[in-house]
This record gives C-alpha cells, sequence and structure tokens, in this order.
C-alpha cells in the first residue's frame, strides 16, 4: 500500500482541518504522545489555537521482541495489559515487572527530557485531544486515555493520522471521538508504512519542535 502522508507534520496538517470540523478549538486541550506524536500535534494546536502538553505513555516490551508490547504505563502511573496476548506469552510475574521497572525507567528520562515543557494543564472539564504518529494495537492509545479520564475532562477524541482496524475497534468504543483517515485491514500493520518519510524522533527534535511551537 503507498503511504499517504509525506511526514508526520504533513500528517498533522492534514489532521488539523478535521480537528477544525469537529471543534477542536483554543478551550482545548492537546496531549501529544511522544515521541512521534508531537510533530502531529504541533500543527494541530496550531491551527485550530487549543493548549499542548504531552503525555508520556510507553509501551511494556515482550523480553524477546522489544518491537512489540503486552501493554502499557503512562507518567500517571495508570497500566494497561493485554490480558489475551500474556496468555499466550505465558510471561512469568517477575518478566512482568522487569518490564514495568524498565518502562518506568523510560517515562522517567522522558520527563526529565521535556522538563518545562511538561505544564501542570488540568484535563478537569476540559476537551481533551489525544495524539499520536499511528495506532498499531491501541494499547498505549488505552492507557494514555485511561490516564486523562481519571482527571474528569467533559471529552475525550482520539487523532491519528494512520490506524490497525483491530486498534481502532479497541480504542473508539472509551472516547467520544476517534478521527483517522487511513485505517488497514489486514494482519500485518506498521505505523511507518502510511509516511514517506519514517525515522524515530529524538528527543532533540521533539525540544525543538515545542520551542518553535511555545515560540509563537
Amino acid at each position: 500500500m503507498s503511504w499517504d502522508y509525506v511526514d508526520r507534520k504533513d500528517a498533522g496538517e492534514i489532521l488539523a482541518q478535521r480537528a477544525v470540523e469537529a471543534g477542536v478549538d483554543e478551550s482545548s486541550l492537546i496531549l501529544a504522545i511522544p515521541n512521534g506524536g508531537i510533530a502531529v500535534a504541533a500543527p494541530i494546536a496550531e491551527a485550530t489555537g487549543a493548549s499542548l502538553s504531552l503525555i508520556i505513555v510507553r509501551k511494556m516490551q515482550i523480553p524477546y521482541n522489544p518491537e512489540a508490547g503486552f501493554g502499557a504505563l503512562t507518567s500517571f502511573g495508570t497500566m494497561i495489559l493485554n490480558d489475551q496476548l500474556l496468555a499466550r506469552l505465558d510471561l512469568s510475574e517477575q518478566q512482568i515487572e522487569e518490564a514495568r521497572r524498565k518502562t518506568e525507567k523510560q517515562i522517567e528520562r522522558r520527563r526529565e527530557a521535556y522538563g518545562e515543557y511538561l505544564e501542570d494543564i488540568s484535563p478537569e472539564n476540559r476537551h481533551v485531544v489525544l495524539v499520536d504518529d499511528g495506532l498499531a494495537s491501541g494499547y498505549t492509545m488505552l492507557a494514555a486515555v485511561r490516564s486523562v479520564r481519571e482527571q474528569k475532562p467533559e471529552s475525550i477524541s482520539v487523532l491519528v493520522p494512520t490506524a490497525s482496524d483491530s486498534a481502532v475497534d479497541r480504542v473508539k468504543p472509551v472516547v467520544d471521538e476517534l478521527i483517522c483517515p487511513r485505517i488497514e485491514t489486514g494482519f500485518v500493520f506498521a505505523v511507518a508504512n502510511a509516511y514517506r518519510d519514517w525515522h524515530d524522533l529524538p528527543d532533540e527534535e521533539v525540544i525543538e519542535i515545542l520551542e518553535e511551537f511555545t515560540a509563537h
């Protein structure tokens, strides 16, 4: 399948129009999931005037396959586990706990890296828009949704450029709106396939995007 977006910024600019149509405005709060989500979220925030901040979510990696995850953990301490996958993986309690500790360290490292950009913006009584560069399993986004839901927002929307149909089926029932222009069916799915230019965003690039946004 051919790519739909040049890069994450291009995807964000395309999603920005959908966000405006969906009523995202200056009263809304956009929470980007770094690292990739911030490059998508910044153009949306610029177009809508919404506040922009981060919610740090990291997948809990399968010990022998770090590209895949069996759940996710957020900077608020919320944890989501894929119980069906865990049953098939047959991981021990020790392996799960080690993965959790490793993920906590990754979250803390990002918290230190982003420091001043992690503003204490309360989602309470606000329309919260969660943005990432794509949904593969959907468990990372589920963890973000649960974390935000605990803060009593008025509503929660999810905006992503690409997703697997299984992830959409998993996330859509727990949010007020899910906008995704490219939903793929089939057994094999990769977020990267939606983009012509794809690379992992280093922390320095995330900070550069945030600095550029806050300078406006």
